[in-house]
């Protein structure tokens, strides 16, 4: 049976490659060599060795991998490109054209049919079908990619490794503000931001009930700066003991919407760094804001949606 630990596997794997192709890079100085590679690693350590290695030992490489993304050692290797690898990047792209999109978008269409279908099968584990579903799209989108611009699995994998040194500890973030989410709630956060509401706002109405867990949603992911951060805390405030245990609404529509608008926060906060600030410096962008500026009209716009949709769907089914 393909279970999700089979792929956290995988994924420790490739970032315990990244790690030794940052000790081998000779384009970097050698303390940013060492840190980057101690770094990659040590984060490869957590997904390898999870379920071995004590909590305590986890926290304590957790901590390391803050003190050196704090200050400042991983720097991003200078890539060099001639002449003429810019002209075959060129002649490439404008070859395959709109081929470019297709291994994106493989990505969430296998994850879409995947939540579906894969709890079914009995060769995978389907407690954990969107997560394993997600991990096998990126798979096939990887060896699709390959076959489809007759690049070699190498050089993928080198080029990812320049790709996650920019993105540098950013990427880290989804993952650990998840977690971050769980520790507020089990602290009994969600339950003092329920008592904080009730005192100003009455959330005897469905409408008003489903308009404020969306904006705190929102407002709870531009604060953490991530919407799985976000999602326990208004769910255990709102979610669940109003809009599901005393409204009867839908569990499966208010999460699936709760999740959305909290990605509407993700659009206009400089906290989600690795959605908007790193984009930013990966295009050399005067502005270091101009990716929040160009979306956050956008958010407002689809957190409003959200809002009307979660009324009319949530009470229906």
């Amino acid at each position: 049976m393909i279970t999700l630990d089979l792929l956290y596997y995988i994924v420790g794997i490739l970032f315990l490659i990244f790690g030794i192709l940052n000790f081998l890079n000779q384009n970097k100085k050698l303390k940013a060599r060492l840190s980057g590679g101690v770094f990659w690693i040590s984060y490869s350590v957590t997904f390898l060795f999870a379920g071995i290695l004590p909590n305590f030992i986890i926290g304590c490489i957790v901590i390391f991998l803050a003190i050196i993304a704090g200050l400042n050692w991983l720097k991003p290797a200078k890539i060099e490109t001639s002449l003429e690898e810019k002209e075959s990047e060129i002649q490439s792209a404008s070859i395959h054209k709109n081929k470019l999109f297709i291994p994106a978008l493989l990505v969430p269409f296998i994850t879409l049919i995947g939540t579906f279908l894969l709890p079914y099968c009995k060769f995978f584990e389907a407690k954990n079908a969107t997560l394993i579903s997600l991990i096998l799209g990126i798979i096939f989108s990887f060896i699709l990619a390959c076959f489809i611009f007759k690049a070699s699995p190498k050089k993928a994998i080198k080029d990812a490794t320049n790709t996650m040194d920019h993105i540098s500890w950013a990427a880290l973030l989804p993952q650990i503000l998840a977690t971050l989410g769980v520790i507020f709630v089990s602290t009994g956060m969600g339950s003092e931001v329920e008592k904080l509401l009730s005192n100003y706002i009455s959330l005897s109405n469905n409408f008003v009930a489903v308009a404020v867990y969306c904006i705190c949603m929102a407002l709870l992911t531009m604060v953490m700066g991530n919407a799985f951060a976000a999602f326990p805390v208004a769910s255990a405030a709102i979610a669940v003991p109003i809009l599901i245990m005393q409204m009867h609404a839908n569990p499966a529509i208010i999460g699936a919407i709760g999740m959305l608008s909290g990605f509407c926060g993700t659009l206009m906060t400089p906290m989600a760094a690795n959605f908007n600030i790193v984009p930013a410096a990966l295009l050399n962008l005067d502005d270091k804001s101009g990716v929040i500026k160009a979306q956050f009209m956008s958010g407002i716009l689809l957190l409003i949606s959200n809002i009307f949709l979660m009324y009319f769907l949530a009470f229906k089914f």
